[in-house]
């Protein structure tokens, strides 16, 4: 596969590339095979995500799927983002060749970890499958 002009534009010009100071959310994750890791930070203004970061350690599908899917998340309610699937980070970055695949796989696991310290702190549950957010019991 011929890596994509945006996949090229997400990897010589990572968007969103950094930490973010006191941030509400943030999760590290690495790949215990290829040793890529990324880190995820996320500014939250109520329900919804202002901002979102990264940093990566890794091949250039991890800092391209790291920059694409700090772009998708900006702006985006928490409900929203718990939908995100590894296909539609791929796509954001502009394609990935299967064997690729684990830099996906790699941010939607940081972004579920982040969803995951969310739903501990803000006491809702982040519903994966309905368009509704629930409180805990």
């Amino acid at each position: 596969m011929v890596y994509s002009d945006r996949f090229k534009s997400h990897l010589s010009s990572p968007r969103n590339v950094g930490s973010i100071e006191e941030a509400d959310l943030s999760a590290e994750s690495t790949n215990p095979v290829c040793g890529d890791s990324l880190q995820l930070y996320l500014r939250l203004n109520g329900n919804k995500i202002s901002e979102a970061r990264f940093l990566a350690y890794g091949c250039s599908a991890t800092i391209a799927c790291g920059s694409a899917m700090t772009e998708l998340l900006t702006g985006m309610p928490t409900e929203d983002a718990a939908r995100i699937s590894r296909q539609d980070i791929a796509d954001a970055a502009g394609g990935l060749p299967s064997r690729k695949g684990h830099a996906s796989a790699l941010a939607l696991e940081v972004l579920g970890d982040c969803l995951e310290k969310y739903e501990r702190t803000s006491g809702l549950v982040v519903d994966r499958h309905k368009e509704d957010v629930a409180p805990k019991d």
